[in-house]
């Protein structure tokens, strides 16, 4: 694998760093935060956790706007500076409502870069390598997650003001990934979308060196030929892949794999483990997540992303009606750990590997910004209406209601795979487009 499409795809990807860092270093203080401002149920789900969620769908909704007019490269940089302003102002906050505002910004910053990191990457990365290149993003995604359980962990006893430490640290990775978003080139298939062809061709070159850059741009101009000026993804013909990135984010989310990454010591408090143990098993999420979601990186460009999603929906089914009946029956705390890693691990070579890669394939050129965000915004809608009913949904119907309905969930995920999911691996973006667009449209 070329040495700088590799460098280039890690700095890119660590914005997913910093996307699973944000999403769930909120687990660690939210109780503490609700004890502190002694908010309500609602309040606390809503607006305390649910206004960074809701920052999330205004990113993704409107993050492929950027993404398209200012390039990838540009809007990845600008993720940096929104997620530092979040770190420092939430963690300084001394009230609710300035707390999530900031937290709000932040999750513009997690919306956008669902758009823009994975968009860069699929257009730097040969087809060969694209499926692992594109998986540094979710890679990246859970090892900020594990940062995040082990950091609020070791945070955990560092006064009353713990929680403020918990939340402000991300200030100093978010600076960093910044000043080093500044250094990687322009995406050339978006360089090609601006007419600003010398450019692309430098960059071709260094990405594929033993391969004619000019035939590559024949095929991309090809695609952009067959397209009518100032379209859109809602048009008839695009509809296929429109379908698909509704369907693999809406299944993504009614797995219930946010609600736990965001409540985890809370679940595991209610299976009848202490807090202490409870912080312990969410560190044991995090390892998990990321040692299941490294090998769906080596196993996405082998077996396929579609052969993944099978296995998969198999292992939500199984572990999620599992907890299920450990909630209903009260079976011993220690098992619900087990079952959740195993949900965990079941995520994470499946749906966690494939979402970000397969929507950043299955779009032309040209739209794939818009894409994205379509695919984005239905998965952070979902993500933050899940999450902020739990709470509520736990003190009504009880948990194991709640793990039976995601169970069911994966149950249809599992005919979506069979029955209308493509494989991707291993084809061009150009080819793809065709595929998926005109044949689809004959």
């Amino acid at each position: 694998m070329n040495r700088k499409i590799l460098i280039w795809s890690i700095t890119a990807a660590l914005a997913g760093f910093l996307f699973g860092f944000d999403t769930v270093v909120i687990s660690g203080a939210e109780k503490k935060l609700q004890l502190l401002w002694g908010s309500s149920d609602m309040f606390h789900g809503v607006i305390v956790i649910g206004m960074a969620l809701w920052g999330t769908v205004i990113g993704a909704f409107f993050g492929g706007i950027p993404t398209n007019k200012l390039g990838r490269k540009n809007t990845l940089i600008w993720i940096g500076v929104l997620y530092t302003i979040s770190a420092i102002g939430s963690g300084l906050a001394n009230d609710p409502w300035t707390f999530a505002v900031f937290r709000f910004i932040g999750g513009l910053g997690v919306g956008a870069s669902t758009i823009a990191a994975p968009a860069y990457i699929s257009e730097i990365a040969p087809a060969r390598d694209r499926g692992k290149l594109v998986g540094l993003y979710q890679f990246n995604i859970v090892f900020g997650i594990l940062i995040a359980f082990l950091s609020n962990y070791l945070l955990n006893n560092v006064g009353e003001n713990a929680w403020r430490w918990m939340i402000g640290v991300e200030a100093f990775p978010a600076a960093i990934y910044t000043i080093f978003a500044l250094t990687i080139p322009k995406s050339p298939r978006w360089l090609l979308t601006k007419f600003r062809n010398s450019e692309a061709i430098g960059v071709l070159k260094i990405i594929n060196p033993d391969q004619d850059p000019e035939k590559l741009m024949l095929e991309i101009k090809d695609e952009m030929e067959n397209t009518v000026p100032n379209e859109n993804i809602f048009l008839k013909k695009y509809r296929f892949p429109l379908i698909l990135a509704f369907l693999i984010a809406f299944f993504n989310q009614l797995s219930g794999i946010n609600a736990l990454l965001y409540y985890a010591p809370r679940i595991f408090e209610e299976a009848g483990l202490g807090e202490s143990t409870a912080l312990l098993s969410s560190i044991g999420i995090g390892v998990t997540n990321m040692i299941f979601t490294l090998l769906g990186i080596i196993l996405i460009d082998r077996l396929g992303r579609k052969q993944l999603m099978y296995i998969c929906s198999f292992g939500y089914i199984i572990s999620l009606s599992l907890v299920s009946a450990a909630f209903f029956f009260s079976w011993e705390g220690s098992i619900v750990p087990i079952l959740l890693f195993m949900f965990i691990a079941s995520h994470a070579i499946g749906q966690g590997t494939v979402i970000w890669v397969f929507i950043s394939e299955i779009f032309p050129n040209h739209l794939r910004g818009f894409g994205q965000s379509f695919g984005s915004s239905v998965h952070w809608v979902l993500a933050a209406v899940v999450p902020s009913l739990v709470p509520i949904l736990f003190s009504t119907i009880g948990a194991g209601m709640v793990f039976l309905i995601f169970a069911i969930m994966m149950v249809l995920q599992l005919l979506f795979v069979i029955f209308m999911m493509p494989e991707t691996k291993g084809v061009s973006l150009e080819e793809l487009s065709n595929k998926l667009i005109k044949e689809r449209n004959i």
